[in-house]
């Protein structure tokens, strides 16, 4: 068994006989299915508009290699500085660079699933660069030293007296400090960053092709000042976020913030042109959009598995996931948890390594009735099964017991020419790990259904 996963078991297992853990993912995500059973009401026909969303990324993603090339004229032409990063090393490589051409010693962050996919944070602090996460979920798992746990919400799985004994142990915030309390402080703390950081780095939610710029949707609007104070911007973007126009812009985002928060629109929306004009008062004077491929282009190359590359990581399948809820973002080990996170990070991070992250499903298919681009990701998932067998990637033990039970199931003779006992004891000694290790052990009849039948109906 690969190391990545036996670790997977092993923290799921944990995450899951966690009655604490499962008691705080499932309030959280019970406030959200609150929430977003009302803000889907603002749509008199919400499936035309899940269906319009399909269209407007499919178009997008068959000409994935035209709309981009756009966009980088287009945003060439306001100003702004395109690069091109064809893995996690080459987008590294370039943002040292400009730490390095700026002297940068603090940079401030918003959040950003991009940043996080190529570890960019200890990248920097490797550099001995200041990074500070601005976002407040950020900011609690950074200071915990954790990774983000969901894509949407990164500190999900910490409940509010949580947040305030770390505070109490960070920065002497009295433990009984109310939300509210616990907010302000952290503004407090994060002001001074923006105003001494030589650069802001966020991520993008979209990227525009006709108007050459890239939009941001956030909450807490400290992807604004991220933006606003330090004289340089960089943005680390996935090429599938493109989308053709503004007119795409007003579909999604109601559309991201029904389904990533259950609002009618997120609080801030922004749309960067490029650098500041000279007659405006605030914005960066340098602007970098790098566009990270990092395994995109191979997804965009398969066609059964192209879709996927239509999500705009609005969280809604995690937290419709029975699996996902049981097992926790973390036990994923990867940037991208839930269901998305399984179809999409082994052809990320490669299939060898990541390909159990598929079989971890139920397939009940609650993933795609909830996609807000009705994206088929438990037919995904199942095709990602399909490409793993088809690569060889099936351990031995898999193989010849396939082999062995379809031999068997093939033949009424053989069925019943094995004794129970002999069924039993082989179910039990292949499964020992997986079936029974969890499971009352399986009790097989002395007879089969079709000898019964025999003596029954002679």
């Amino acid at each position: 068994m690969l190391e990545t996963q036996a670790i997977f078991l092993t923290d799921s297992q944990q995450k899951a006989e966690s009655i604490e853990h499962r008691d705080k993912i499932r309030f959280n995500i019970s406030k959200y299915d609150q929430t977003v059973d009302k803000g889907v009401k603002q749509y008199a026909n919400l499936n035309l508009a899940r269906e319009r969303s399909k269209i407007i990324k499919w178009r997008a993603i068959e000409d994935l290699d035209q709309t981009l090339i756009r966009f980088e004229s287009n945003f060439t032409k306001n100003g702004g500085k395109v690069i091109w990063a064809k893995d996690k090393d080459e987008a590294l490589r370039e943002i040292q660079k400009i730490v390095k051409a700026k002297k940068a010693k603090s940079i401030v962050k918003s959040k950003s699933m991009t940043t996080e996919e190529i570890e960019l944070n200890h990248y920097l602090e490797k550099m001995g660069t200041e990074v500070f996460e601005t976002d407040l979920g950020e900011f609690i798992v950074q200071l915990l030293g954790e990774k983000p746990y969901h894509i949407v919400t990164p500190a999900m799985h910490k409940s509010k007296d949580d947040v305030g004994k770390l505070f109490n142990e960070r920065f002497g915030t009295p433990l009984n400090a109310s939300a509210e309390e616990l907010t302000l402080i952290a503004r407090d703390i994060l002001r001074d960053k923006y105003l001494n950081a030589e650069i802001g780095i966020t991520g993008g939610n979209f990227i525009i092709a006709d108007e050459g710029a890239i939009a941001i949707t956030e909450n807490e609007g400290n992807a604004r000042l991220t933006t606003a104070y330090p004289k340089t911007h960089i943005a680390v973007i996935g090429i599938e976020k493109i989308v053709s126009n503004l007119k795409d812009i007003a579909h999604f985002w109601p559309l991201l913030a029904t389904f990533g928060t259950g609002q009618k629109i997120t609080a801030y929306n922004t749309l960067f042109f490029g650098p500041k004009k000279p007659d405006e008062i605030d914005g960066p004077e340098e602007m970098y959009v790098i566009l990270l491929d990092n395994g995109r282009s191979d997804l965009l190359a398969k066609a059964d598995m192209r879709e996927s590359l239509y999500c705009i990581r609005c969280g809604a399948c995690l937290n419709a996931c029975p699996v996902y809820q049981n097992i926790g973002g973390h036990s994923y080990g990867t940037t991208y948890s839930g269901p998305i996170g399984s179809v999409i990070s082994p052809h990320y991070k490669g299939m060898e390594e990541f390909k159990h992250l598929s079989f971890a499903s139920s397939l009940c298919g609650n993933c795609t009735q909830v996609c807000p681009v009705k994206i088929n990701i438990h037919e995904l998932l199942m095709k990602n099964r399909k490409h793993a067998v088809n690569d060889g990637l099936s351990p031995m033990q898999e193989k010849w017991g396939i082999y062995f039970w379809k031999k068997t199931m093939l033949s009424r003779k053989l069925i019943n020419l094995i004794p129970s006992k002999i069924k039993q004891f082989g179910f039990k000694l292949i499964f020992k790990n997986t079936w029974t290790k969890n499971r009352a052990e399986l009790k097989f009849p002395k007879k089969s259904f079709n000898e019964q039948w025999k003596d029954r109906f002679k």
